[in-house]
């Protein structure tokens, strides 16, 4: 009878230990990283979190894979707070690993991404300009001579692990924009794609309004057309960029550079996209609206007032510098 007793309290006591080391709340106080590799088997993950100090004993955490299964997934976790094993089991079944979130915005430039990401702590703006210039090879199908991954990373929000590479990064970017292209069918025009990507990078750049954007794309195609210059600002703005000489306003010396993105100065579209354009552009590029316009110009509301000739087109102007000073 002693001996039941025995085990019964033994049993009470085992259960009690057990209790303790799931349910009660251990862990850091303090931001904690625990990085678990792909492969590591539960045991080996309860005793990395064990070391950590993430939970209070790794046979805990096996007896707790017995009872509740699941696969448990690799990568890495941030832990900031006391939680109980239960807590830290399930972060793991979810595979809620620890990320760091770039948004990329419409109209966003090689530059500006850069800067994004050296903002989250994913690297230096120089390391991502490089891999972005390096490894063109993604982007070979659409575009196989260009010079950078420019026009292709796909405006959008990404995670991204503290751990990927840039070729990781830019590789997930460029296959957003490969889905996005293909649901809007772009990409089944071959070798049209760099055209239209580099049209929409324009259309981008020029207008907000998404309205006024197959206007846009018509007016460009309509000069290119006749052989008239496109004169687009944001694209000797690039130029300017490209070649460290940006001073944040257009310079007559900008507008008489030798650069091949300066549309005043050079005839047909620039030799690649000036910015990664978003969807609404690529399909203003892909359907521009067919009218006789030659001219487009802001209005003092920041719409696009649009005209056929330069008589017009100077009208125009006039009348967005007097709403300028009426400001």
């Amino acid at each position: 009878m002693r001996f039941f007793k025995f085990l019964l309290l033994l049993a009470i006591v085992a259960a009690a230990v057990v209790g303790f080391w799931v349910l009660v709340p251990a862990g850091p106080s303090s931001e904690t990283f625990v990085d678990i590799p792909s492969g590591t088997g539960s045991m080996a993950m309860g005793a990395q979190l064990q070391r950590a100090g993430v939970i209070r004993n790794r046979y805990g955490f096996a007896l707790l894979r017995l009872a509740k299964g699941g696969l448990l997934k690799a990568g890495e976790y941030r832990f900031d707070h006391p939680a109980p094993m239960t807590e830290v089991y399930a972060r793991l079944v979810r595979g809620d690993v620890y990320t760091r979130t770039v948004i990329v915005k419409e109209g966003f430039n090689l530059f500006d991404i850069a800067s994004a990401m050296a903002e989250a702590g994913l690297g230096t703006d120089q390391q991502f300009l490089a891999a972005a210039r390096q490894h063109v090879e993604l982007v070979a199908q659409w575009s196989p001579h260009a010079p950078s991954l420019e026009g292709y990373l796909f405006p959008d929000t990404y995670r991204f692990s503290r751990h990927a590479t840039e070729e990781q990064m830019l590789a997930t970017m460029v296959r957003r924009f490969h889905q996005v292209a293909t649901q809007i069918g772009l990409t089944n025009n071959g070798a049209e794609v760099a055209t239209t990507v580099t049209m929409a990078s324009l259309v981008e750049k020029e207008v907000r309004m998404d309205e006024e954007r197959p206007l846009v794309a018509g007016v460009f195609v309509n000069r290119l057309a006749l052989g008239m210059p496109l004169q687009t600002d944001p694209s000797v703005v690039y130029g300017a960029i490209l070649d460290g000489r940006w001073r944040g306003t257009i310079y007559q010396s900008d507008l008489q550079s030798e650069s091949p993105y300066n549309t005043y100065r050079h005839t047909g579209l620039p030799p690649g996209p000036i910015c990664n354009p978003g969807v609404a552009a690529m399909k203003a590029a892909m359907s521009p609206t067919k009218t006789d316009y030659l001219y487009f110009v802001a209005d003092a509301g920041g719409r696009s007032r649009f005209s056929a000739t330069l008589a017009g087109h100077t009208a125009n102007v006039q009348s967005y510098r007097k709403g300028l000073g009426a400001h």
